[in-house]
């Protein structure tokens, strides 16, 4: 624990209580939006093909909609846990490491 709130420059042990809260409500609530996203663009379970194939595509388009609600999610709720600033830094590094750090250059 010690080296992880080093490595994440927290200072107290309910601060890394309360973020990992945060993570465990966002990957949760990602994955549980992620069915209605898809219905609600016309992308329901039903659509695709009972077959192999039909299914593969179905979940592979609910993980790729679960990553944009993830990362909305996750600074939405860490602001409500009162860590918006630990998660909005995350975020940005970890879109800079998938390449997307263009989003957050200065001009």
């Amino acid at each position: 624990m010690k080296k992880l709130k080093e490595r994440w420059e927290i200072e107290s042990n309910l601060q890394l209580i309360i973020i990992f809260i945060v993570f465990a409500i966002t990957g949760s609530l990602s994955a549980y939006l992620a069915k209605p996203a898809l219905t609600f663009i016309g992308l329901s379970r039903d659509v695709f093909a009972d077959h192999f194939f039909g299914g593969f595509i179905y979940y592979t388009l609910r993980i790729l909609c679960i990553f944009p609600i993830y990362q909305i999610l996750l600074v939405l709720i860490g602001f409500i846990f009162g860590q918006y600033k630990f998660f909005w830094k995350f975020e940005k590094k970890m879109l800079s490491r998938l390449g997307l750090g263009f989003l957050f250059q200065e001009s």
